[in-house]
């Protein structure tokens, strides 16, 4: 699941980027941050027009085929259950090349969930008693904590997790898995993600959090070989979970997290898991996310 709002993920020694702009209706604003970051924008940036309504820029180090952008977003609207009208107008534009990774370590603060400190590399953080620090490189990987729905995974992992084993579907940056680590150094912990390199940055992450050694990373997904865990993470998007249900209900020995899900999202869900025979314990939710632990 992306949280990469306004975040520029890579360093891309170009002479110039390519902007897309997308004009939108407000309520589409999501949706199409995440179809831009799908597209392969390297980070997207918001601000409203003077009619009211959003402008979000995707950023990329090359021309982006603006169709194939626009099916993307196609797709996500559909995703999100808005109408393909939420979309105004696409154009691109050629913009002299910024430090765009400078410009948004200016702004990325550290996020706090519960014991949790979610913070960059490069800030100072007080090391207080009873408080878990956990250190994110982004680079090319989903997942710096600012999310609502990593911040809800973070909660139900600090509020569930009691130790045993733990598997992270989805890790992106390895934000949940280091989590899960920080909190039982002897837990079984495993994560994986389909995206070679996101695990390559996950494997950093643990390294730099001092986890490196309690954490087994693979790429791929979850599948009938997967060992079960008595505590199992999927923030992914709702049709994906959807899709990997009765996977993910046989990886779980005792609870099992899904976010990345819209409160619009949580009836098609629930129908889901009681086909496979599962109930939703709880339901927490941030804005319009929320996360059901089953």
């Amino acid at each position: 699941m992306s949280d990469a709002k306004g975040q520029a993920e890579q360093v891309v020694q170009a002479a110039n980027w390519f902007a897309l702009d997308v004009d939108l209706d407000p309520q589409a604003e999501e949706a199409v941050d995440y179809g831009l970051m799908e597209a392969g924008a390297l980070g997207t940036e918001t601000n409203e027009t003077r009619d009211g309504n959003l402008r979000i820029s995707g950023y990329f180090s090359t021309t982006p085929e603006r169709e194939l952008v626009r099916a993307q977003l196609h797709e996500a609207l559909r995703i999100y259950e808005l109408p393909i009208s939420s979309l105004r107008d696409l154009s691109v534009r050629e913009v002299q090349h910024r430090d765009w990774l400078a410009e948004w370590k200016e702004t990325w603060q550290p996020v706090r969930v519960g014991r949790f400190v979610i913070a960059p590399t490069w800030a100072r953080i007080d090391d207080l008693p009873d408080q878990l620090i956990i250190r994110i490189e982004p680079g090319m990987a989903f997942g710096t904590g600012t999310h609502e729905t990593t911040k809800l995974c973070l909660s139900a992992i600090e509020k569930h997790f009691k130790g045993g084993s733990f598997l992270d579907v989805g890790t992106g940056t390895g934000v949940l898995a280091i989590a899960a680590a920080k909190l039982f150094p002897d837990a079984r912990v495993e994560a994986c993600d389909t995206d070679a390199e996101a695990i390559e940055i996950a494997r950093e992450n643990a390294v730099v959090n001092q986890v490196g050694d309690k954490i087994t990373f693979s790429v791929g997904s979850v599948g009938a070989t997967t060992a079960s865990a008595d505590l199992v993470c999927a923030n992914l998007t709702a049709d994906v979970i959807a899709s990997l249900l009765p996977t993910l209900l046989g990886a779980t020995c005792g609870r099992l997290i899904l976010s990345g899900i819209l409160d619009s999202q949580i009836e098609m869900l629930e129908k889901h898991l009681m086909q496979h025979g599962a109930s939703v314990l709880e339901i927490a939710q941030d804005g319009e996310w929320v996360a059901l632990i089953v």
